[in-house]
Order: structure tokens, then sequence, then C-alpha cells
């Protein structure tokens, strides 16, 4: 039977949702929500969050709720080629999910804006980025406080973004800080596709180095990162791992003896 390359499905790690796909089938899937004028918000999901959400309901919650949860991380990937049966699937970063749309000919006249980082990341992030796309559509950003926003700036905030009418809606704040964001103010957005993509910021603003593309293929990306960052990231990477394959190790033993196949 061959498999549709433009299906994305969703699979389940300890009550989180994955969605699973080709990049072709998240970028079909993108566009296809982009002619229906609502907001809806997209997780770029990895080992990190996935344990996140599987031990906060109310984070479990978000991430469910969104239009997709794409895999970001190739521990999902592989694990859900070898344990949930899917093959036609690929990894797809929050930085490059916004190459794909930048240089997508579906999305050329896409309307961008930028919430999160420092106003210097943000600034450099979009002189490179206008450098390399020339037509890019780029209607705003904002650098938030480092503190919780007052209703005034809350609302500030909401008249800007709806004035812009963005397509697109880039939140660069980390998880699970980005998902919390997008969850509370896509009620409130009359239109756009939210994404939470992290450290995709200061990558395209070239604070971070990405890791070469044969470590990337490797599955080996986060282990450059903690190389570069192994105060912050240490306890991420190395302690959270760990209890991921250690919690799906004991999750498939227990499928086993209940004759679970899915």
């Amino acid at each position: 039977m061959e498999i549709d390359k433009y299906m994305v499905e969703n699979v389940y790690f300890f009550g989180v949702k994955i969605t699973v796909g080709s990049i072709d089938s998240f970028l079909n899937e993108i566009g296809n929500k982009m002619a229906v004028d609502e907001a809806s918000y997209i997780c770029v999901s990895n080992v990190h969050t996935t344990i996140m959400a599987s031990e906060e309901d109310g984070y479990k919650e978000i991430n469910n709720k969104s239009f997709m949860s794409i895999t970001d991380g190739m521990p999902l990937v592989y694990i859900s080629k070898k344990f949930r049966g899917k093959r036609d699937i690929e990894r797809l970063t929050g930085p490059d999910l916004m190459l794909k749309i930048f240089k997508d000919e579906r999305f050329k006249n896409s309307r961008h804006y930028f919430y999160g980082s420092s106003e210097q990341t943000l600034k450099d992030m979009i002189n490179n980025l206008e450098n390399k796309y020339k037509n890019l559509n780029i209607v705003g950003s904002f650098s938030p406080p480092y503190r919780p926003l007052t209703e005034s700036e809350r609302e500030e905030i909401i008249d800007t973004i709806n004035s812009k009418s963005p397509d697109f809606i880039w939140v660069g704040l980390g998880a699970p800080k980005q998902e919390n964001w997008m969850s509370e103010f896509r009620p409130n957005l009359k239109r756009g596709i939210l994404v939470g993509v992290g450290a995709a910021f200061d990558y395209h603003a070239q604070n971070i180095k990405r890791a070469p593309l044969i470590i990337q293929r490797l599955g080996l990306e986060w282990a450059f990162r903690l190389l570069q960052e192994p105060r912050r990231l240490f306890k991420r990477y190395l302690v959270t791992n760990s209890k991921f394959f250690l919690k799906l190790f004991c999750y498939e033993i227990l499928k086993l003896k209940n004759g679970d196949k899915n």
C-alpha cells in the first residue's frame, strides 16, 4: 500500500500527542490551515517537551490541543518508526520550519510577525532573513519584558498583532513558556498560525552555531548544543533524555504484557 506523502498522523508518547509525517505533509497541512480564517498554534515537540507534558497535565493539554505537534527530535522519529509502525516520516526543527515556509512558493505572500527574544537578537535575525529572502514580508516584532505582562501590555500586544494581520506568528520564548503563551493568546487573535520555535531566533541571528548537517542527520544535534552550553543544557539533555528512555522502556514492556499493538 502506497503511503500518502501529504498525510500526517498523531501518535502518543505517555499520553502526549506527537504529529508525524513527511516535511511535505507538514507544509501541506499548514497551507490548508492558512485558508481557514482563524488563529491556531503549532508545537515543535522533542524529548524534553514530551517529558514535561507527560508530567504536567496543564502542559499536556496545551500540547494535545495544538493544530499540530510536529516531530523535532530523532528519538521521536525513530521510535515512531520502530514501535508505532510509521514509515514516511521526517524530523522538522523550528529553525528549519521557518526557512521552509520562507522559501516555499505556497507561502510567498505570507505576512510574518516575531515575538520573543531580545531586541538585538530580533534586529540581527530580521536583517539576516531580509538579506537572504528579498521578498520576505515582515510586518512586526516584539521583545517582551523579562517579567509577567501587565493587563494593559497584554491588550496592547493583542491589538498590535491583530492590526498587522500576520499569517505566521513566530514565538521564540523557549519551552514551556512559548506554548503557554500561544495557548493564552490564541483565543484573542483574529487569525494566524502561531508557531513555538524555541531557539530559532538565536540561530537565525547567528548567536548560536547550528550543528553540521551530518550531525543533524545522525540525530546528535543535542550533543552539539550540549557542548556549546553545558551548564544550561546538562539537565535538559542528559537527565531528561535518560528519563524519556527509561519511561519508554517501561511503557513498551507494559504494552506488550497487556497485548496492546497500538
